[in-house]
């Protein structure tokens, strides 16, 4: 029996799944539609292929970061019922579209999809009838528990933590760590902090918090990703992300999502919601495009699969190389590619997983990585993110400073209402809440938004609701208005209770102990 081939190198896939923050009745432009595409696209697919996986026996598989907002979505009672109905309906609309394409419309192509969107639904409901029902964390944390995923855990509401107050960042980190360790069973010793957005001396808090690595972008590194390292004098391991790889499948400009025979994300038929047409070409307009066919779907697929896998394994070859010794590629995604932006991302991460180990690439975690001695000396990281420009533009730029403001106004608010002497021993359900308030006006979805020009009036007015009733609390408290305040907090935990209270006692904290003692939990009710 001939012995298994020595890894070039070693491949790590980091995904990253996260949607900005939906109150419970559809405040986002979309609705909670928005929410329910992505879980049925991405999570419930990408899950279902790790479970395979694992059974199939490979373990260290992917590096998945589940952020604090979308865990609590994935788990919370209304929105697992909304899901539910989502997909039943999800069903009929398939159900009833071939019908008609199969009846009067006399549409053999529409008939055809209609039958796999049918297929898909019954898939789909079954899937999270039997394992869903109880929650997302219920399905991650078996994959936690026996090693075919590393989770990566950060900062509640995904907030740009180099805008945060020292107090207020460490504050929401330990949040963050708290929740996902209450959900999978384990204090997560990774992040992908929120933008990837650094500050020079984030370090010592990560440290301070138990943080023992991070994501960084590649041109933090100067474009030099091939080994992980650490970061300033601290024993906390950076890892930037391969952007010469992860362009391959999805960049600001191209990617294998684009291809002609994929499905098209836009285009879809009016009279069912489903989405029937292929790309078909740049600038063809929605009426011309063509009906999809899974058939060539799947040639593409495989085609964008095995080009992966080659320019994966040149790279490392080209990397071991210059170096002397096996090194390292990092590619890091939003979850949501797969599958929901991109239909067939699933099918194609399914081949990549299995192909690359074939040839002879090690496929681990950001952790397993660090075990195959892929860490190389020091660095001195620059103030960067994976935004445009690599800088802090877009949550720190001219089109946001009413918003950067805005932040600042808020932390001094919520560091002075906690500062004051609390009136009993216990927690403080008035501060708990101001304190939650002033999370969510502080996510960074916000400031992205408005600087993509994405829906920029609903961010301004999410951000500037939270932050007034940040003002509102503190102003009652402020003027010895206890009752007041009671009854205000009351009426805000009624309204939004996804995220459930933080205690506010932790702004106080300030010791590595203190930091790491996991008093913080993000509740669902």
């Amino acid at each position: 029996m001939s012995s298994p081939r020595r890894p070039i190198g070693t491949f790590c896939l980091v995904l990253h799944s996260h949607l900005p923050w939906l109150a419970r009745h559809g405040v986002w432009p979309v609705g909670e539609e928005w929410l329910y595409q992505a879980w049925a696209g991405s999570y419930l697919p990408v899950l279902r292929l790790l479970d395979q996986l694992a059974a199939e026996g490979h373990r260290d598989v992917l590096t998945l970061g589940v952020t604090p907002v979308l865990a609590a979505q994935l788990d919370d009672p209304y929105c697992l019922r909304g899901m539910h109905e989502w997909l039943g309906d999800w069903l009929l609309r398939a159900h009833g579209a071939a019908g008609r394409a199969a009846g009067r419309w006399r549409n053999p192509a529409m008939a055809a999809i209609a039958a796999g969107e049918h297929r898909r639904a019954t898939t789909a409901l079954a899937d999270f009838e039997t394992r869903w029902r109880h929650g997302g964390s219920a399905v991650l944390r078996p994959l936690v528990d026996v090693g075919v995923v590393e989770p990566l855990g950060g900062p509640a509401t995904h907030p740009f933590q180099p805008l945060l107050a020292p107090a207020v960042r460490a504050f929401a980190l330990e949040a963050g760590l708290a929740d996902t360790a209450r959900r999978l069973g384990a204090r997560p010793a990774g992040i992908w902090a929120p933008e990837c957005g650094y500050a020079p001396g984030m370090e010592d808090g990560y440290a301070a918090a138990g943080v023992r690595r991070f994501l960084v972008d590649g041109p933090a590194l100067r474009g030099d990703t091939a080994f992980a390292r650490t970061v300033g004098t601290s024993d906390v391991v950076c890892f930037g992300r391969d952007l010469g790889v992860t362009y391959r499948v999805w960049s600001p400009r191209s990617g294998y999502p684009g291809h002609r025979a994929y499905r098209d994300f836009h285009t879809h038929d009016h009279s069912s919601g489903l989405k029937s047409a292929r790309v078909t070409g740049r600038g063809v307009p929605p009426e011309r495009k063509k009906p999809y066919n899974p058939e060539l779907a799947a040639l593409a697929v495989r085609r964008h699969a095995t080009d992966f896998v080659s320019v994966v394994h040149a790279r490392l070859v080209s990397l071991a190389s210059e170096h002397g010794r096996p090194a390292l590629v990092v590619a890091a995604y939003d979850t949501e590619l797969f599958g929901h932006w991109w239909f067939e991302g699933p099918m194609w991460l399914a081949e990549v997983l299995r192909a690359l180990p074939a040839a002879g690439v090690r496929v681990s975690t950001l952790h397993g990585a660090l075990d195959a001695c892929a860490l190389g000396g020091p660095v001195a990281l620059p103030a960067s993110s994976w935004g445009s420009g690599k800088d802090w533009r877009v949550w720190d730029g001219e089109r946001v400073a009413d918003l950067v403001a805005t932040g600042a106004e808020v932390q001094r608010q919520l560091l002075r209402a906690v500062g004051d002497p609390p009136r009993t021993l216990g927690r403080d359900r008035v501060r708990d809440t101001l304190a939650r308030q002033a999370l969510l006006a502080l996510s960074s979805d916000w400031a992205f938004m408005v600087s993509k020009d994405s829906a920029a009036d609903y961010a301004r007015g999410r951000a500037n609701q939270h932050a007034a009733r940040v003002a509102d609390l503190a102003r009652l408290l402020a003027a010895g208005r206890r009752r007041a305040a009671e009854t205000l907090a009351t009426q805000l935990n009624q309204r939004d209770t996804l995220l459930g209270q933080l205690d506010a006692r932790g702004l106080k904290r300030n010791t590595p102990a203190e930091a790491s003692s996991g008093n913080f939990v993000l509740t669902c009710r």
